[in-house]
């Protein structure tokens, strides 16, 4: 039987804007084979929506808590959602 795919809904805290915490986020997703996207919020928080096998989603998920270098992460706010249709590769939003 297939894993399961899960969806998170997340919001990183923090250093996060300004050192290429979406490229690093999208490079990381597309390793694992996620789908979704990232995006920098007005807070200056990053949000993402990924999407994928749960171990996978899982691993993604401890990854944001350390980010790309010059990234310094406070929290890590995640909540599990249903999968939108339609979501396609992982990309940066805006």
């Amino acid at each position: 039987m297939a894993e399961a795919d899960k969806t998170a809904l997340v919001r990183i805290l923090g250093r996060v804007q300004g050192v290429s915490f979406r490229v690093w986020t999208r490079d990381e997703a597309r390793r694992l084979g996620l789908v979704g996207w990232v995006r920098n919020e007005a807070d200056g928080s990053v949000a993402a929506l990924i999407s994928g096998p749960e171990a996978a989603v899982t691993l993604m998920l401890e990854r944001l808590h350390d980010g790309p270098p010059g990234a310094w992460v406070s929290k890590v706010v995640a909540e599990f959602v249903d999968a939108p249709e339609h979501i396609g590769d992982f990309r940066i939003t805006r």
